[in-house]
């Protein structure tokens, strides 16, 4: 049987047709099937402009509940025990699909995959590990959102998992972990920052120390660790940073005919200037912590992005990626 990747077809601001546009660029290029879940009338209205959807491994799986981006998380999946989201837990927890892929509301999809999954042994909170571009290779930082407060032993594991992430997604044998804080010195930073340098510096990892904001996209570390709070703000500057960043230097090059005919020339450099700094490119971010695989993406996800999203659940489920978590999570547990 071909690997089965569900995907919650109603995440995300542009659901369903940006979602079902996704997965079937994904079914095309991927040896697997894809579960999409959701009301089946809108699923099936979104898949009339695929002609060939039907012979590509696509499955639609009817759950006639939705939940809003505005929806408090814990309520909304009371209320809707049919929920896309939650129907789409369960198939992985049932072990009818290998990895969940969601757009939608970020607190929902935890809160669905931790009652749907519970928690890898030795890990006392899921981390959002999101990849980010700096001038070496990615880094991965997390929490990036899933955790507004933690405490020392909490980015303890996350410094463990980011290491894992980094090892099964892009091959660094021995990645550096970074705690990100005020000030280089182990003194530096607030109460949890102190005390979690000391739990990772005794750690089977190769922590670096402390880490400032303005290393975070140098590739100094690998792995920058921080609290769920600190790490969706710096995760919503950077975005924000890029765009006008983008905004500017493309009025800049087309300002006056001189600086034109600059982008002509130049307009391959530039469009992997903007492939490096898209978030698209690596589709979303990793759920670890809990016992089964998740991928959350960005509620404003392009169809590019939802393709990127189920193509890193598959890579992520062909690596046997949580058992690997679970193992190191052990072996860090005995080394303390």
């Amino acid at each position: 049987m071909r690997m089965r990747i569900a995907v919650d077809a109603m995440g995300g601001d542009h659901a369903p047709s940006v979602i079902v546009d996704g997965a079937v660029a994904a079914a095309r290029h991927l040896d697997a099937e894809i579960a999409l879940v959701g009301p089946a009338a809108d699923i099936e209205r979104a898949l009339a402009s695929h002609a060939d959807w039907s012979t590509l491994g696509i499955a639609i799986v009817d759950a006639p509940d939705v939940i809003g981006m505005s929806e408090a998380p814990a309520a909304a999946l009371r209320r809707k025990p049919r929920a896309s989201v939650r129907v789409a837990a369960d198939l992985v927890a049932s072990k009818n699909a290998a990895a969940l892929v969601s757009v939608g509301h970020t607190g929902a999809t935890v809160m669905a995959a931790h009652a749907a999954f519970g928690m890898i042994t030795g890990v006392d909170r899921p981390a959002l590990a999101c990849t980010i571009p700096t001038r070496t290779r990615p880094a991965v930082l997390l929490d990036a959102g899933a955790n507004v407060e933690c405490r020392p032993q909490h980015l303890l594991q996350f410094g463990v998992m980011g290491s894992v992430v980094q090892r099964v997604v892009f091959g660094v044998e021995r990645p550096s972990v970074g705690l990100l804080s005020i000030g280089e010195e182990a003194t530096k930073g607030n109460e949890l920052t102190r005390e979690a340098h000391q739990l990772l510096k005794a750690a089977p990892i190769n922590f670096i120390g402390n880490i400032e904001g303005r290393e975070i996209y140098s590739g100094v570390a690998d792995v920058v660790v921080c609290d769920g709070f600190t790490g969706n703000v710096v995760l919503k500057t950077s975005e924000g940073l890029v765009e006008t960043v983008e905004t500017l230097l493309g009025d800049e090059l087309r300002g006056t005919f001189s600086s034109s005919v600059g982008y002509l020339l130049s307009r391959r450099a530039f469009r992997r200037f903007r492939r490096r700094l898209d978030y698209s490119e690596y589709g979303g971010a990793a759920l670890i912590g809990v016992a089964g695989l998740v991928i959350v993406g960005h509620g404003r996800s392009s169809a590019k992005a939802v393709r990127n999203a189920i193509a890193m659940a598959y890579r992520l489920a062909t690596t046997d990626f949580v058992h690997r978590v679970e193992q190191e999570i052990g072996a860090a547990a005995l080394a303390r």
